[in-house]
């Protein structure tokens, strides 16, 4: 025990020399967690918070497309910014690429006539299919469609929900005209507001209600999300220093010394995932606060922990051991400090990539899921997932501590067989 505590002590020391290897640990985690969860919460609260700024250039007089902006501007998504409608698409164009939106739509100057035609035809429609005499057109009326001039920088997805929330719009201003045309039609006088307003707002209300493993009601946010993604980042990222340390002491020679003194290898080895592990227990304590009692400060959501406080370090213990060893195995393959500190950073990337941290495991595409199985971080990211998102327990991530024990002891395994063909033990 006196030989473990001296080895610990002495790893503690060096630990405490690498200061690159301590800001890396602690500092650019805390850095990351606050920037990309303000940015995410940023976007999970666009709809409510953040309106996009988008030009609408009315070439129509009538009253229709007043209400299509007005409809477009009551969804809270939009800023409407009117520009005059003498403005060419060139014009439209050119002021896009100055930044001053990010979205354009142009209404065509007969809009208000195409769909007052086309409504009064759909309703003379019902009326023949209903036995009673309507007008109908020949044809069919077609509608010029909307232009929709939009920065490449959008991504699709968030395009296709504005788009979305484009098509919604029309389809109220086009129902209200039918309505109104068919309303006048059987009873030759105008649609009563009220009743207007009964038949166009009677849709049946959605409750989103979150799937919770303990059957409470959890709503997840952009601090639950990526708090335990990012801490389980900076505990692989403690490679930095530990695999650095390992490759010193090969270096150094201090492995072949450690063979001719009255002490078995292994104590150095239990030192320094001892040693590492408290660190990762440290970075998680750290993290967490932040999240408790710092981000209520700064306009982010507070995290919540999960109510299985045990369950909770059981995961953060496995995931800081699995970190630790995958830190050592990687400081005995390499040959210089350089080699654990590059491989291992874009390795962590990649796995961390692969896994789901940067993007839901749900989106990725089937070859890539398979991939992610092998993947540590995706474990570890299920795991906590389990505990904040779901309101799970110890026995609920059971399933993914188990893949990610075994995972962690085929890297031990790794790394004595590479001590081994080295003949450092």
């Amino acid at each position: 025990m006196y030989k473990l505590k001296a080895t610990i002590i002495k790893d503690i020391r060096i630990l405490l020399r690498d200061k690159v290897g301590i800001a890396l640990a602690f500092i650019m985690p805390i850095i990351l967690v606050i920037i990309v969860t303000s940015i995410q919460n940023s976007t999970f609260q666009l709809v409510n918070k953040n309106r996009i700024t988008m030009m609408v250039c009315n070439r129509d007089t009538g009253k229709l497309s007043t209400q299509l902006m007005s409809t477009l501007d009551k969804m809270g998504m939009f800023k409407i910014n009117n520009i005059d409608k003498a403005e060419t698409d060139d014009a439209i164009k050119q002021r896009m690429r100055g930044k001053d939106a990010l979205l354009a739509i142009v209404i065509p100057a007969d809009y208000t006539q195409k769909i007052t035609a086309k409504a009064k035809n759909v309703s003379g429609k019902a009326l023949n299919s209903f036995g009673l005499s309507g007008d109908t057109a020949k044809s069919k009326i077609s509608v010029n469609p909307l232009a929709m001039y939009y920065q490449p920088i959008i991504q699709e997805s968030y395009r296709m929900s504005i788009n979305g929330a484009l098509r919604s719009a029309l389809q109220i201003v086009e129902s209200r005209e039918t309505l109104r045309q068919l309303y006048f039609a059987i009873n030759e006088k105008p649609l009563p507001e009220a009743l207007e307003k009964d038949l166009l707002n009677n849709q049946t209300k959605i409750n989103e209600l979150p799937v919770s493993i303990s059957g409470g009601i959890i709503m997840p946010n952009a601090t639950q999300h990526n708090v335990p993604a990012w801490t389980i980042f900076a505990m692989f990222f403690i490679i930095i220093s530990l695999g650095g340390s390992v490759v010193r002491e090969k270096i150094s020679g201090s492995f072949i010394r450690l063979k001719t003194l009255p002490t078995n290898f292994m104590v150095a080895l239990v030192s320094k995932q001892i040693t590492y592990l408290g660190v990762t227990l440290l970075q998680a304590l750290v993290i967490f606060s932040m999240g408790i009692w710092l981000f209520p400060h700064i306009g982010l959501p507070a995290l919540n922990l999960p109510s299985d406080y045990f369950g909770l370090l059981m995961v953060t213990l496995v995931c800081g051991w699995c970190a630790v060893s995958y830190a050592i195995c990687m400081g005995v393959y390499c040959q210089t400090q350089e080699q654990a500190n590059g491989f291992g950073a874009v390795s962590i990337v990649i796995m961390a990539a692969v896994g789901g941290l940067m993007v839901p495991s749900f989106a990725m595409p089937d070859a890539f899921k398979t991939v992610a199985a092998i993947s540590p971080l995706h474990w570890c990211i299920e795991a906590y997932y389990t505990l904040f998102l779901e309101g799970g327990k110890l026995k609920d991530v059971i399933p993914n501590l188990l893949p990610l024990l075994g995972i962690t002891l085929l890297i031990q395994l790794a790394a004595y067989i590479g001590l081994k063909k080295k003949n450092l033990i």
